[in-house]
């Protein structure tokens, strides 16, 4: 059995070596760096809380996922309800504005605002497949069969494809 500081050494150790997570998800669920460290910190405790709980016949990963995801799609939520949102149409006036020598930062910025209006599981589904997740891993992340994830996948690939081409 282990002591109370190995147990809180090993999370520790685990969030150093996975802090890639969580920085993913509070970078795209938050616009402000103040929003993005209260949901660092929330995932950090809720990933806590659970980690006595954690069973490792899984992958570490992927249970780091599932969690942050949902405290993300809470904190989101949570968020829009209580805190005016601003127009991401502004900031792509700025961003014009400032002649991107190259298109592929462009369509990276464009790709990048219309993720973040998606629907927080559909936001949460293009995160994991951004990071070449397997259909398998994603199902089990979000709580979905692997069918959906490939269905709801091919339909947001549609729905940004459809963005792009009324942005020309």
């Amino acid at each position: 059995m282990q002591t109370t500081t190995t147990v809180q050494q090993d999370f520790v150790s685990t969030i150093e070596a996975n802090k890639g997570i969580i920085f993913k998800i509070c970078n795209s669920y938050c616009r402000n760096a103040i929003d993005r460290e209260d949901l660092a910190q929330e995932i950090i405790f809720q990933l806590w809380k659970s980690w006595e709980r954690f069973d490792e016949t899984y992958k570490l990963s992927t249970w780091m996922y599932r969690i942050a995801l949902n405290v993300a799609i809470s904190f989101y939520r949570n968020e829009k309800k209580t805190t005016p949102t601003i127009s991401m149409g502004d900031h792509l006036i700025e961003l014009s504005d400032e002649n991107l020598e190259d298109g592929l930062e462009a369509n990276l910025n464009a790709l990048q605002q219309f993720i973040n209006e998606l629907k927080p599981l559909d936001r949460a589904l293009m995160i994991l497949y951004l990071e070449e997740k397997p259909h398998k891993e994603m199902a089990d992340i979000i709580g979905i069969s692997t069918t959906n994830v490939a269905t709801k996948i091919g339909r947001i690939k549609e729905q940004l494809k459809q963005k792009f081409n009324n942005q020309n």
